[in-house]
């Protein structure tokens, strides 16, 4: 058992001192909470490299445990953050609830507003392709709706990211009062905000189902994959979250950078229409983008009931957890200059 979760009394205490390439920083924890010693410069520097070889001092005793080989380290790794978001999941909840309270805060209709706006969209998109536009793989049934469903679907996918990616640069700005009381996890913040976005994306996907059902008159069986697709793309989300969030911690031109690309991303991804119809060239090119693959497999198991190619699903799924872990890297090393930054 870890001596810092032991309820100590105040007379036993001990010291844990982590040994860095490049300083030595100590503090003393009682059952109490944790008083930073003379040593400590920074007490974020206390974050910095977990995987450091830690020794205890228990009255008087020296227990110093072993250093980690490259396979437990990366395993480590692995699970660090779903091991943070586990502890810190009542300040992340805290900050969500609060978070959506204020989205509507001052509106008369409140979240009704997050079932109209995507409600009219789809009306619109049903109006404006109604008799001019077919599904792209020539199904038997082709109606308007069944193309408002594909764009839809499409749109779904495509507004969650940017969402996020106009946000994401000036998240940390915008939280900077939290951040700079250094106990803080600032590598929560990325966290709190994507699952903000997916409580109106959630929305829209259930009434894109909703819709199907309603119209359709039925539902393919495929829709209880979607979790299977969500849970990555959300994985995806907070990585890219990650790594934007850091960088625009250091210059906002990472947010006019993403106010230039997003609307070029939109027909650069086939939002509005299929990799189906493009050239062999084309299709391979389009898969670069790693946001065709997302938008594929939700039309596919919503509008098409059917699974995807397991190229598609295996590249989508490594583009999920390469931004996953690789934004959570990033941010973690530039996180003690985070907050010298902000």
């Amino acid at each position: 058992m870890a001596l810092s979760r032991l309820p100590l009394p105040n007379s036993l205490c001990y010291a844990t001192c982590r040994h860095l390439p490049s300083k030595r920083l100590c503090h003393i924890t009682t059952g109490h909470g944790i008083a930073p010693s003379t040593s400590m410069t920074n007490v974020n520097d206390r974050q910095q490299l977990p995987d450091a070889p830690v020794m205890h001092i228990l009255d008087g005793k020296t227990v110093e445990a072993r250093d980690y080989n490259w396979l437990e380290r990366a395993i480590r790794f692995l699970f660090r953050p779903f091991a943070e978001a586990w502890h810190h999941r009542d300040l992340i909840a805290a900050i969500l609830r609060r978070e959506l309270r204020e989205r509507f805060s001052g509106s008369m209709a409140g979240w009704v507003w997050a079932v109209v706006a995507p409600l009219i969209s789809l009306v619109t998109y049903t109006i404006v392709f109604g008799g001019s536009a077919k599904l792209p793989n020539k199904a038997d049934s082709s109606s308007s709706l069944d193309y408002a469903l594909f764009v839809f679907g499409g749109l779904v996918a495509f507004n969650f990211f940017t969402e996020m990616a106009y946000r994401a640069p000036s998240l940390l700005h915008e939280y900077s009062h939290y951040i700079k009381q250094t106990m803080f996890p600032a590598e929560m913040l990325p966290i709190i905000s994507t699952l903000r976005a997916t409580t109106y994306a959630t929305i829209g996907l259930a009434l894109m189902l909703l819709c199907q059902l309603l119209f359709v008159g039925w539902l393919h069986w495929t829709v209880l994959l979607l979790p299977l697709w969500f849970i990555p793309f959300l994985g995806f989300l907070i990585g890219i979250t990650w790594l934007l969030s850091a960088m625009g911690a250091f210059t906002r031109d990472t947010a006019y950078l993403m106010g230039t690309i997003a609307p070029v991303l939109m027909f650069a991804t086939p939002v509005f229409y299929s990799h189906e119809t493009l050239s062999p060239n084309m299709k391979l090119l389009m898969y670069a983008n790693v946001l065709t693959g997302f938008i594929e497999i939700i039309r596919d198991l919503v509008v098409f009931g059917k699974v995807s190619d397991g190229l598609v699903i295996a590249w989508t799924m490594f583009i999920s957890m390469f931004f996953f872990w690789f934004g959570y890297w990033f941010f973690r090393r530039q996180q003690n200059a985070i907050a010298d930054v902000i």
